[in-house]
């Protein structure tokens, strides 16, 4: 981590003493965080520099002193208090004043090992920042006709995360597709290729060549466009070609790239967020089936990442029963829910625990059936008020672990 450390200290107070003081706390931080600051002091000419930036408040009365150093700060403010001296009463000061002129920021208080906690995600979440910004995502095809409530806001992505959409038409992966079969595969394709045919599954065999060949096809597109993720309105291959799009997109998420259907771009957008903040592009999946009662819920689909289930099989994409789908075992354990609106106004996200499943023919390959966090009436109340009176869209993206926190972090600025 690259962390600036930068201070504010009255000049009424002892100096030799705040820093004796300040140093016995500090101290204990990068022991706990594992990490050491990069200690600036009052000098704030190369603000902005680094992955993440704290002010450390060391005492009142510092106020003022906030106000010289204003005009070099960019973005959230996160402010740094051991509660001696005054110090958490000119944070607030501070960061009234600082919500009064239209800004953003909190104070990092608490315990040695909250407050290590927390700067770490904050780390994670501007490191995030830093790889969307300038990051680009194709839409391969317009956004399925159903898609009715999944509209995107090119200006906002733009404006608040640095993300340019790029639409590509379908025929470019037509084109692709027509001329692509004798493109290598990557290592990680290849496996797979090896895999499936391991597995013997002669009813697929027909399917095989063309599902290999949509994933070289979105290569060529990712390289010529220089794109970071796509998404792709991937029923119209089922006409064009007789093949799904569903295997090729697998294979790119396991390989970082978030790579999603249906030409849902705030899926694509949730799935490129996760991955910068976690390194998995998580899984896009549809709400299936919701027990408010218990806080159940079945999801599932046909492109799950490859390198976050335990095993997988191949088998037909769900609704045409052609092509080649995945149909993967999620782990039992810990998973967080995440999605983020079209204009990126607003988002959800919930932490849940996968439980046994048994596969149901009748819904999307891989599936997961999890219940929700929390006790009985708060699994009941997320069920009834988010997911059956105020979700946002269809599709929600399930990441492996503990990251609630993580994700609510990045959308609070």
């Amino acid at each position: 981590m690259n962390l600036g450390l930068y201070t504010l200290t009255s000049p009424l107070h002892n100096e030799a003493a705040v820093n004796k003081a300040s140093a016995s706390f500090i101290g204990e931080i990068e022991a706990a965080l594992g990490a050491s600051f990069d200690f600036k002091g009052g000098d704030f000419s190369d603000y902005g520099t680094h992955e993440l930036e704290i002010i450390y408040v060391r005492t009142g009365g510092t106020e003022e002193l906030f106000k010289e150093v204003m005009d070099k700060i960019n973005g959230p403010v996160r402010i740094l208090t051991s509660g001696k001296s005054n110090s958490l009463a000119a944070s607030l000061e501070i960061l009234s004043y600082l919500n009064s002129m239209g800004m953003t920021g909190e104070i990092i208080h608490g315990s040695v090992e909250y407050i290590a906690e927390r700067i770490g995600i904050l780390a994670k979440v501007e490191k995030a920042r830093q790889k969307l910004a300038g990051s680009r995502l194709g839409v391969i095809g317009a956004p399925s006709d159903w898609l009715i409530a999944s509209d995107a806001d090119k200006d906002a992505y733009a404006e608040k995360l640095g993300v340019t959409l790029v639409d590509i038409p379908i025929s470019e992966l037509l084109e692709d597709y027509a001329s692509a079969a004798a493109d290598k595969l990557t290592p990680e394709a290849e496996a797979v290729l090896a895999a499936f045919e391991a597995k013997g599954a002669k009813a697929l065999d027909k399917y095989a060549d063309g599902a290999f060949r949509i994933y070289k096809a979105l290569r060529r597109i990712i390289a010529r466009h220089d794109l970071s993720g796509l998404t792709i309105r991937c029923f119209d291959l089922l006409d064009a070609i007789g093949n799904t799009g569903c295997l090729a997109l697998a294979i790119l998420n396991a390989e970082g790239i978030p790579a999603g259907c249906e030409g849902d771009v705030p899926a694509l957008m949730s799935m490129a967020i996760g991955n910068a903040l976690t390194g998995c592009c998580g899984f896009q999946s549809n709400p299936s089936r919701i027990d408010p009662q218990t806080g159940e819920l079945t999801l599932a689909h046909c492109t799950v990442p490859l390198n976050i289930v335990l095993g997988y099989d191949f088998n037909t994409h769900f609704e045409s029963g052609i092509g080649i789908a995945i149909c993967g075992e999620m782990p039992l354990g810990d998973v967080t829910i995440f999605k983020t609106s079209g204009d990126l106004s607003r988002s959800f996200c919930c932490e849940a625990e996968s439980l046994p499943h048994t596969f149901q023919s009748e819904l999307c390959r891989t599936q997961i059936t999890m219940r929700l966090k929390g006790n009985g009436a708060e699994r009941t109340a997320l069920c009834s008020e988010y997911f059956l009176k105020n979700p946002i869209g269809n599709h929600h993206i399930i990441f492996p672990g503990h990251l609630k926190a993580l994700f609510d972090a990045f959308c609070l600025y």
